[in-house]
């Protein structure tokens, strides 16, 4: 399966390890993934991809608010009726609130989100990952 993974940390700098990590598990169940930069991409790689994942994290400690660049992505048209995952970093107090507000974006553009979790560190990414079309 051809799965992208949507990298989307607060800031632009490069995907994070626990993007790397939850790739390299979906490598290893045999899918051929693409990390997308949120931030420098503009989304044109999104529909010819099976499954969509968004790893993100809240935009600072107290907030559950998730970066402005998540909508921005998800506008790009071809990825409505698409299966994905959200995926959140523990970055913070308040998580579970940014894992919400991302599936609700998702699902405002017309994702089909079957799967959601709150990442606790890179090695848990990495199963995560395995468990993707398993």
């Amino acid at each position: 399966m051809r799965v992208a993974v949507i990298s989307a940390p607060p800031q632009r700098r490069s995907p994070p390890d626990y993007v790397l990590a939850l790739a390299k598990g979906m490598e290893a169940m045999g899918h051929t993934v693409e990390i997308v930069d949120a931030w420098t991409d503009d989304g044109m790689k999104l529909p010819a991809c099976q499954y969509i994942t968004i790893a993100t994290e809240p935009i600072s400690f107290f907030s559950a608010k998730i970066p402005d660049v998540v909508p921005k992505i998800l506008a790009s048209r071809g990825i409505d009726g698409k299966k994905s995952a959200a995926f959140v970093k523990k970055a913070g107090l308040r998580s579970n609130k940014a894992l919400f507000n991302l599936m609700t974006a998702m699902e405002k553009e017309g994702m089909l989100v079957n799967w959601s979790e709150v990442l606790l560190n890179a090695p848990h990414a990495q199963a995560m990952g395995k468990r993707i079309g398993a």
